[in-house]
């Protein structure tokens, strides 16, 4: 194992023991748990499965609304090359919605695994 991969290891290793530490040191102040976000009903879905988007181009029309979901044990993040959307890292259930109000070609990635891509084709 080389030590790039090593160090890449070890930095996931951290973020996901470090999110996990907060969300565990959290107040149980609330009574019920959020409701898990859905995409709706015919609106395109990326999943995130086995480290890649599946999915990944996807040609939706101006003003269309897209939701990644995770299903990974891992966490994983969307993040635009050109910088208009970056999503908070996403948990296994996690989503993350993004409504593309301009045509173009955006072209995004995970940052925790960049060799994770995805194109959304906006017309």
């Amino acid at each position: 194992m080389n030590t790039t991969l090593i160090r890449q290891c070890a930095r996931q290793l951290a973020i996901a023991l470090a999110v996990k530490g907060l969300i565990g040191a959290m107040p149980f102040a609330c009574a019920e748990e959020p409701a898990q976000q859905v995409a709706a009903i015919g609106a395109p879905v990326v999943s995130i499965d086995n480290f890649a988007f599946n999915k990944d181009t996807l040609t939706v029309p101006v003003g269309t609304k897209v939701t990644w979901m995770n299903h990974d044990d891992m966490l994983h993040t969307i993040v635009d090359e050109g910088k208009s959307f970056k999503s908070d890292p996403l948990d296994n259930g996690d989503s993350f919605s993004h409504v593309f109000d301009k045509p173009g070609t955006y072209k995004y990635f995970c940052s925790l695994h960049p060799h994770m891509t995805g194109t959304i084709i906006v017309r």
